[in-house]
This record gives C-alpha cells, sequence and structure tokens, in this order.
C-alpha cells in the first residue's frame, strides 16, 4: 500500500458543530492487488483526564501520596460506517479484489442535535473526537486516523452575558498594633462575555491609605478544572496582563475603561462533566510585604461576538444614555406648538398702538385708511400655524452650501 489517508471536504472550516453535516473520502493506492475483507469507518469522541498524585488539589490541599491515581472518562459521540464490504457470493473467502491503483471511498455523517464539548487539549485532560479508517486484510489490519475538530458555539450577545459585573475589595496593611490606613479598590466590566481579539475596558477605582506604595496590576487567567472519583484537580494559568501606574502613600488612581486585549484561546467548556475551562479577570494591586488585595471578575469567552457596537463605543454609549437621562425627563415626547400670538396680545395693548398723528392723504387713499393703523394692525397678526415642516421650503436657488473651518 502506498497511500491511505483520509481527507475531509472542509479542510479549512476550523471546527464543526452541533447538526454539522461531515463528509470527506478515505483515499488509498495500492501498487499490487489487495484482497480486502471490509473498510470500515468508525468516528468516536471522548473526554479523558488523569493526574497521579503529587500535588495538592482543590479538595484536599495537602500532598495525595504518589501511589495515588485518579482517572476518568466519559464517551460523548460514537459512529460506524461500512464503506466497502464484500458482496453475498464471493464465496468462502469472503474478500474484495481491489486491482492496482487509486481508490476512493466517500462518507458522510451528521453529527447528533445534542451539545458537543469544544475540543480541547489540557493540563491532565483532553476532548478529542477522531475519524478512523480500518481496512481489514485477509491476513491483517491497517488503520488511518484523523482529528474532527469540534466546537461548541457560545453567543456573547446573549442577556446573560451582556450584564455588567462588579466587586469591591479592602485591606488594611500593617502588623500588630502597626497598621495603617486601608488599601481599598473596587472594579467592574461592562459584561461578562467576550470572544477573541476584542478588548475588555476595565473601569477601577483604587485609594491608598497607607503608607505604602503600591501598583495597580489585571490579568485574564485560564482555569482547568478536572473531576474523577470525587476528587478535583485545578490548573490555572495567565493569558494576558496590564500594569497601572504606581499609587503613592495617600493618593489614589481612576481606571477609566483601561484596555486588556484578549489573546487567541480557546472558548469556555461548561458543558463537560469532568473537565472544565473557565475565565476569570483579576484586578489586583500589589503590597510591598504584604498580601495581594484581588478581587476577581468571572468572563466567559465565546464564539460568537456582539452584534451591537464594540465595546468600547458601545460603553461610551452607556455612560452617556446614563448621563443624559434627565433629558428624556424633562422633554416632552411630542414638542407642543407656540401659543396663538393673538391669543396673547390683549385689546388694551393692542389700542395702546393706535396712531395718534394725522397721516397723509394719499396714505389714506392708497390703503383705505391710515397707514400707521394699517402697520400696526399688521404688527398684531398671528403667526402662521405651527408645523414641523417648512410649509414654503426655498428654491434650489436660493439654497446656499455653508462650511465651517474649525
Amino acid at each position: 500500500m502506498k497511500t491511505f489517508a483520509i481527507y475531509l471536504d472542509s479542510e479549512e472550516k476550523q471546527g464543526y458543530s452541533t447538526g454539522d453535516i461531515v463528509s470527506g473520502v478515505v483515499l488509498f493506492e495500492n501498487l499490487e492487488t489487495l484482497w480486502v475483507r471490509t473498510l470500515l469507518l468508525k468516528v468516536h469522541g471522548q473526554a479523558s483526564m488523569s493526574w497521579g498524585g503529587c500535588g495538592p488539589s482543590a479538595t484536599a490541599p495537602f500532598p495525595v501520596s504518589s501511589d495515588s491515581t485518579f482517572s476518568e472518562e466519559v464517551e460523548y459521540y460514537q459512529h460506524r460506517q461500512i464503506l466497502l464490504s464484500p458482496p453475498y457470493n464471493a464465496g468462502e473467502e469472503n474478500l474484495v479484489a481491489l486491482q492496482p491503483g487509486k481508490h476512493e471511498f466517500p462518507f458522510r455523517f451528521q453529527l447528533p442535535p445534542r451539545t458537543l464539548p469544544s475540543s480541547f487539549v489540557g493540563k491532565y485532560g483532553r476532548i478529542q473526537y477522531w475519524i478512523n479508517a480500518v481496512l481489514e486484510r485477509s491476513n491483517n489490519k491497517q488503520t488511518v486516523k484523523r482529528e474532527l475538530p469540534v466546537i461548541s458555539h457560545i453567543d456573547v450577545g446573549s442577556p446573560a452575558l451582556l450584564s455588567p459585573v462588579s466587586r469591591s475589595k479592602e485591606q488594611t496593611v500593617g502588623c500588630w498594633l502597626l497598621t495603617t490606613g486601608p488599601i481599598s479598590l473596587s472594579a467592574k466590566i461592562e459584561r461578562r462575555g467576550y470572544c477573541n481579539g476584542e478588548a475588555i475596558p476595565i473601569y477601577a477605582e483604587i485609594e491608598n491609605c497607607s503608607s505604602r506604595l503600591i501598583v495597580p496590576k489585571a490579568a485574564i487567567f485560564q482555569v482547568q478544572t478536572y473531576l474523577a472519583n470525587g476528587k478535583t484537580k485545578i490548573f490555572r494559568q495567565m493569558i494576558a496582563n496590564v500594569r497601572g501606574s504606581h499609587i503613592a502613600s495617600g493618593r489614589s488612581d481612576s481606571w477609566n475603561g483601561k484596555m486588556l486585549k484578549i489573546p487567541p484561546t480557546i472558548p469556555s467548556i461548561l458543558d463537560c462533566s469532568i473537565i472544565k475551562v473557565e475565565y476569570l479577570l483579576a484586578v489586583y494591586v500589589h503590597i510591598p510585604g504584604a498580601k495581594k488585595l484581588v478581587v476577581e471578575l468571572p468572563l466567559v469567552m465565546g464564539t460568537i461576538p456582539c452584534n451591537g457596537l464594540g465595546s468600547r463605543t458601545s460603553s461610551a454609549c452607556s455612560h452617556l444614555s446614563m448621563d443624559m437621562s434627565w433629558l428624556a425627563q424633562t422633554l416632552p415626547e411630542h414638542p407642543e406648538a407656540p401659543p396663538n400670538y393673538a391669543d396673547v396680545v390683549t385689546e388694551e395693548e393692542f389700542s395702546s398702538y393706535l396712531p395718534s398723528c394725522p397721516q397723509p392723504a394719499v396714505w389714506g387713499q392708497q390703503f383705505g385708511g391710515h397707514i400707521v393703523a394699517y402697520i400696526q394692525e399688521c404688527r398684531f397678526q398671528p403667526p402662521p400655524l405651527y408645523s414641523e415642516s417648512d410649509l414654503y421650503p426655498p428654491s434650489t436657488e436660493e439654497r446656499r452650501h455653508v462650511s465651517f473651518m474649525i
């Protein structure tokens, strides 16, 4: 056999998800005549994990004995498909003869509608899906396999992941009775869900009432949790961080949307019974000679980004809507029309503007009365009826393009 391989029709696809169709071919090239009993396609997916006792666990902070081993496996998917089998009249040998050359055997199957955990390889366990092609001959078997990437999509635009998260904490620095003022930390993020490549705007207030020089920092941590035989193993690693400026004694500092970009990482895995992958944003204060002051904000790494504006733009819009909330309470939904001008002017005011001096006769003949009286009468005529649209729009020739240079 010269070639034996599995090819997928969508080689460029990053991952398959629930309900997707997986199709491809099993290709092999033989230089001599092959007598084949069957060609079988097997697909399986499982989560497995194992660790031996050398360090503490979450439930037992003491070292576990070296001869203790914890392991667990969960099967998530199985599929079996026969691609080649001998006909009924193949005889006692029950074999199929394949002439020298290239042979392609197409396959096609659909992933189940239920949720499948995303593919993952971690410190103490993995979640993997494999496609195996087994060629059974008269005297032996040959197997080739390839990994099938599976991803469980998470929409960060869901209402549960759009809610803001905030935490506050305070710590007093000192030893015995020689204590100084407290250090307070308050941190907030606008939402819980983010995707790869996005930047998280961090809002924080740090107040240093101690006598020490402190430094605020923030970091994104990936937390892998493994569950086996009632025991828990946790592995935590930092994937991104950012640093603030020093804060002297008696001073304070504010982060008004300090950006922390998310590096390429796998999405959160929350639907596997023995392996979980979670994320958190830790905003902390480094205090020389003392324990760090830390607040942790939970994060969910998704695959489907929010359809609205970007995080920075939505942040500005949300703050603007909060600052301008008073305007919506004072302005009516529909503006009222101005009052009739004739209703405002009384008869006494109108009579006080009557002319007291004689006018030229020619004006009286032309206007049918005193010209001043005519002017005063026009002066107190009501304005045109109120309309939100211009009843007399200017003509095209009257329009002028005005530009301002700043």
